[in-house]
């Protein structure tokens, strides 16, 4: 039974960078070299301000003289409070899942990502819906597609997390409470993908449906 999604997913976005292992695998010779010395031993984190948030058929802003790539991701919406939880009871914290298009101009730093490049209008779309926990038999096993213009362009499975959906609660628990109705962006696969103008976009999430996103020109007053 699918409930509506802004009634439910209406607290702060969390993204996690890095959550994908072929990902990580591209990034691992950088992260040996300064400042970084070593890959991240604890989840990378961003927020995604409230500015950015948008719908299913919503219009994403294209703006001037950059390069926008969409996102696509498994959201994870709390339904309890969470703080310091086990692995072993993380998902009793879960209220369902949602897809989500986290929008991004191309980052330098994946430790420390940019607020420019995150945080624009319009930059997260959530949706269609929520999908309750218990409809979704393994979330670890769900294939992540994006298709621009009806042509599949990105491709890959949940089953690739670096962190499993109960690590990751378990672990941003620790040091910070989980509110109803805060969403985790729990991560985009490599191979992100550049659009333009015109584009219409789309994520589909095996069981959880199709966000749609049409890439409008920004118009500069």
């Amino acid at each position: 039974m699918s409930r509506a999604l802004h009634d439910v997913a209406n607290g702060t976005l969390f993204g996690v960078a890095l959550n994908y292992q072929g990902l990580l695998n591209q990034r691992l010779a950088e992260f040996e070299q300064a400042p970084y010395q070593k890959p991240p031993v604890k989840p990378v984190l961003f927020i995604k301000t409230p500015n950015t948030r948008n719908g299913h058929d919503g219009v994403v802003l294209h703006p001037q003289g950059e390069r926008l790539q969409p996102g696509p991701a498994l959201g994870v919406v709390i339904g309890k409070t969470a703080s310091r939880v086990s692995v072993e009871n993380a998902l009793e914290h879960v209220a369902g899942y949602t897809i989500i298009n986290e929008f991004s101009l191309p980052e330098d730093s994946y430790y420390r990502p940019a607020v420019k490049a995150k945080c624009r209008d319009g930059f997260c779309a959530l949706g269609p819906e929520l999908v309750a926990r218990d409809q979704v038999a393994n979330p670890h096993q769900l294939s992540v597609k994006l298709f621009v213009n009806g042509e599949l362009r990105q491709q890959n499975s949940t089953a690739n997390f670096v962190r499993s959906l109960p690590q990751l609660i378990a672990e941003i628990s620790e040091f910070m409470t989980l509110h109803e109705g805060d969403v985790l962006i729990t991560g985009t696969p490599e191979g992100r993908v550049d659009v333009q103008p015109g584009d219409t976009v789309e994520v589909e999430i095996s069981g959880l449906g199709r966000l749609v996103n049409h890439i409008k020109a920004e118009e500069l007053s």
